[in-house]
């Protein structure tokens, strides 16, 4: 479904060539996805973003994955099953490897990436299948900028940045790789404000997130994130308008934290 998409193209807008500081293996952060039908908000999916240590051959990596699943009362409404996940450096979240595996009411498409950050490319495999159940695969190699990352990868370095040196009205531009082009993301800090939530009472930071010549995100400042003002940085609560619809996404609980 396109709000899960627009969702995380917002949490993975800000992007950070600082070391990790915040994100360790065995941490559990769950949400529940809404989405306005009729004027009404209607809980329709839980979503997921886990970590987890990977060892391989020559060496240890970071596994960072996004899962959407709707509850099954909607599944004859709209299924959705959507992966999202990437294999970083536990130290600088640089991407190796990146997945992305959806099917959203009935439409499948898988993407990869594999990241060389010697040569600034990555070797792309995007699958998707026909109606008639075949598949048809194309391999592409992208050139990205320096500071391109997947998305999942930038949703968590999302969370090492010093957000507490910007000024309210602060904004900056900032690099995504979505389905082979690099879009440019548009982050804005609007206020500081303290949120009831599940976790309790958070003061958290508001930020306003655009997308240079896109159709995804609409309205000015309708789509928002609130971040918590704190040392783990979690998304706790966010507000999103599309072409198709507006809906909200708020956390239920979050473990394994560092701080």
């Amino acid at each position: 479904m396109k709000f899960i998409l627009s969702l995380f193209i917002i949490l993975s807008s800000y992007i950070s060539l600082a070391q990790n500081k915040t994100i360790v293996a065995g941490e559990k952060l769950t949400y529940s996805a809404s989405y306005n039908m009729s004027g009404l908000l209607n809980e329709l999916a839980q979503v997921t973003m886990e970590t987890s240590e990977v060892n391989t051959s020559k060496s240890t990596l970071l596994k960072l994955k996004c899962t959407a699943t709707t509850y099954s009362k909607w599944d004859n409404f709209f299924k959705i099953r959507d992966l999202y996940e990437s294999y970083v450096s536990p130290k600088t979240l640089t991407p190796y490897l990146y997945n992305r595996d959806i099917n959203e009411g009935g439409y499948e498409k898988f993407m990869k990436y594999t990241f060389s950050h010697r040569t600034k490319t990555v070797s792309s495999v995007m699958r998707k299948k026909r109606a008639d159940g075949t598949t048809w695969e194309v391999k592409k190699e992208v050139k990205i900028g320096a500071s391109t990352r997947d998305l999942v990868t930038t949703l968590y370095h999302l969370r090492n940045l010093d957000i507490h040196k910007a000024n309210i009205g602060d904004s900056q531009n900032f690099t995504v790789l979505f389905d082979n082009k690099e879009t440019i993301v548009r982050i804005k800090l609007l206020s500081k404000e303290t949120l009831n939530t599940a976790l309790g009472s958070k003061e958290c930071y508001k930020l306003a997130i655009s997308l240079n010549n896109s159709s995804i995100l609409k309205g000015n400042n309708d789509n928002v994130i609130w971040i918590t003002a704190d040392d783990n940085k979690i998304p706790v609560f966010a507000k999103f308008k599309i072409a198709v619809g507006s809906g909200e996404l708020k956390i239920k609980s979050a473990t394994g934290l560092k701080y």
